[in-house]
C-alpha cells in the first residue's frame, strides 16, 4: 500500500476531493496487513485539520491491533451488530 506507513500497520492515505485534487483534499488513516484486511479508521478534510496528535496516533495503534485480533467469526459479529461496516 502506498501512503505515510505510521507504524502498527496505520498507514496515512491522500485521497482526493471533487475539485481539490490529493494535495489539498482528505487524509485516511487506515489499518493495513500485508495478505490481510485493511480497515478505514478516520479520515479528515485537509482544510479542516492538519494532522492527527501522538495520543490520537497510539490510540489508533491500539485500534488497528485490535482489529487484526478478531476472527473471521468476529468479523462478522461485528458487521451484524454495525459496530464496523464492510466496504466491497
Amino acid at each position: 500500500m502506498s501512503g505515510n506507513e505510521l507504524g502498527g500497520f496505520v498507514y496515512k492515505k491522500r485521497v482526493s476531493i471533487h475539485g481539490r485534487g490529493k494535495r489539498s483534499g482528505a487524509r485516511t488513516l487506515i489499518a493495513f496487513k500485508r495478505e490481510d484486511k485493511a480497515f478505514f479508521m478516520y479520515g479528515f478534510a485537509k482544510n479542516q485539520r492538519d494532522d492527527i496528535g501522538d495520543n490520537e496516533l497510539k490510540a489508533l495503534k491500539r485500534l488497528a491491533k485490535e482489529f487484526f485480533s478478531y476472527s473471521e467469526n468476529e468479523i462478522d459479529q461485528a458487521i451484524k451488530t454495525k459496530e464496523i461496516i464492510e466496504v466491497i
